[in-house]
């Protein structure tokens, strides 16, 4: 199991172990950073962040119960309180040990219920390149619906990746989760 804990300075190092290559970083950001990360891009970042009743972003690293140890990044953006809205971004198993084993759907499934039942929103969205099938996988399991694709958002060295954009509604999200 995971648990969500906010994600804070002392974490910078660890995440910028995690994201050690250009692509990496890209699929994990797009362009919002520049490679290498480092720990003045990363405060930034976190600037004016994890306030529940005045945030646009919460940032959080995924802490396994077992190890007591961070095996993962994700944070709940472009909150709009007027909107009722935010959205999904910069997921991330960093700890290889861990991948594959369906943490990224627990991590999904944890913020989702602090986007719905804390910060009571109606709409969760994100947006995930189309080669990366098994976040795909994992947003669909996790009861998010494709909205559209938005073709050649990033240009890299090889070509150009498009976002398939998804979403979740609130009541959606009950449904999956009547408790």
């Amino acid at each position: 199991m995971i648990k969500l804990e906010y994600f804070t300075k002392e974490d910078f190092q660890q995440l910028i172990d995690w994201i050690d290559n250009e692509d990496l970083l890209a699929n994990w950001a797009g362009s919002l950073f520049s490679f290498p990360l480092t720990h003045h891009s990363l405060e930034w970042y976190l600037d004016k962040t994890n306030d529940p009743q005045t945030s646009d972003a919460m940032v959080y690293k995924a802490v396994s119960t077992d190890t007591g140890k961070a095996v993962g990044h994700i944070s709940l953006g472009s909150i709009s309180r007027k909107n009722s809205s935010a959205r999904i971004t910069r997921v991330l198993i960093g700890d290889d040990s861990f991948k594959g084993k369906g943490l990224c759907c627990k991590m999904v499934t944890a913020i989702l219920k602090i986007a719905f039942k804390q910060l009571q929103l109606h709409k969760v969205s994100l947006g995930v390149y189309d080669f990366n099938k098994k976040a795909l996988g994992c947003y669909t399991k996790c009861g998010f619906v494709t909205e559209g694709v938005m073709r050649d958002v990033l240009k890299t060295d090889d070509g150009y990746w498009s976002l398939v954009e998804m979403s979740i509604l609130e009541d959606e999200w009950r449904a999956l989760h009547p408790k």
